[in-house]
């Protein structure tokens, strides 16, 4: 319970971003509320003990003064921008992207007193590109309600086929390559399960994709999609549990990620991934609860990926899913509960 003598701390949002970003927010401020934290948002609303930076911000100014005044300075880093050096999202985007780069650095080396990345994938390669620091910094997981995202809900998977889902915050600004991806790969799928001669013809794999597009990326793929076909667009957070549970495996399209939410919510509703082995989903997804196969190119140029690879991993998480399931929900149980991501950040900002 929040009193008059409770801590206080501000959180200070990212400059863009919608899914992964806002729902941390959300969940963060929700957790700290319950233990006690006072909250604000504003930087000028003073006093407060310390300061939450979500990635980047403009307000570089009242971080000085914030800092100066004595408050803690915290970071949270996941990756850094660089789709739009490879394809050509338009010079705004291209600008956006170099100057958020440049204020995230900044921050990084002046302004923080203690970093939080998302993944250790996130950590090595900040240092690598940025240099080490001698900045205290920790690996802090997202984190989410096991409670909300449960396998036990409304909801389950169709009777006759398999269902792949597709969940991103935003399939746009050099991220339709992953719509392709996973298209091949339900297409994949449903070609290796036709050459087995116990399945039956109604065994087919359908595509249900969740996330932001453009009606003209939309439409291009209903016409030239091999398989089934869903769009069911930008959903709010309370309605990715049931959707998670509709699905039989669910495909993480982001290269290089540093910590999708969708992949601990999937794992969390005992929902199976399959992913390539890039960014941190090697850390995320552990044998038995999903598979994560060889990228089988350069992910960092966006080489062609190995499609029949990962097809034929996940062909072996759909012959055990019961199996894959009870695992993924123990992992996230382990590892993602979101009073350990409190802890984590309660021990960054605090101390305690």
């Amino acid at each position: 319970m929040v009193t008059p003598s409770s801590p206080r701390i501000c959180i200070v949002p990212r400059l863009s971003g919608v899914g992964g970003m806002v729902s941390f927010q959300g969940r963060l401020a929700q957790g700290l509320s319950r233990r006690g934290i006072a909250l604000t948002y504003d930087l000028d609303d003073t006093p407060y003990q310390a300061v939450l930076v979500v990635g980047g911000t403009r307000q570089l100014a009242g971080l000085w003064r914030a800092r100066r005044k004595g408050a803690r300075i915290v970071q949270r880093l996941d990756g850094m921008n660089w789709l739009h050096r490879l394809q050509r999202t338009g010079t705004a985007h291209y600008l956006r992207a170099e100057s958020g780069n440049l204020l995230l650095a900044f921050i990084r080396s002046r302004l923080a007193h203690a970093i939080v990345y998302q993944s250790q994938f996130s950590r090595d390669w900040w240092e690598r590109r940025r240099g080490r620091l001698s900045t205290p910094c920790s690996v802090v997981y997202n984190g989410v309600d096991l409670d909300l995202f449960t396998p036990h809900g409304p909801s389950e998977p169709p009777g006759e086929g398999y269902r792949l889902l597709l969940v991103e915050g935003s399939l746009m600004g050099g991220y339709e390559q992953g719509l392709e991806a996973a298209e091949a790969l339900a297409y994949r799928l449903s070609c290796r399960l036709g050459e087995i001669p116990s399945s039956s013809a109604a065994q087919k794999v359908e595509l249900v994709v969740v996330g932001r597009t453009t009606p003209d990326v939309r439409q291009r793929w209903q016409e030239q999609a091999r398989i089934p076909l869903h769009w069911a667009g930008l959903q709010p957070q309370e309605s990715i549990p049931a959707i998670d549970r509709s699905a039989h495996l669910l495909y993480s399209s982001d290269i290089n990620a540093a910590c999708p939410n969708s992949v601990i919510e999937a794992l969390a509703c005992g929902l199976p991934v399959a992913a390539f082995d890039t960014g941190a989903l090697p850390e995320l997804v552990p044998p038995g609860a999903g598979c994560v196969t060889p990228y089988g190119g350069d992910p960092w140029r966006l080489d062609p990926p190995d499609i029949d690879g990962l097809a034929q991993a996940a062909l072996q998480v759909l012959a055990g899913l019961p199996e894959h399931r009870r695992r993924a929900r123990q992992h996230a149980e382990v590892n993602f509960n979101l009073e350990r991501m409190l802890d984590g950040y309660l021990l960054a900002l605090l101390g305690d």
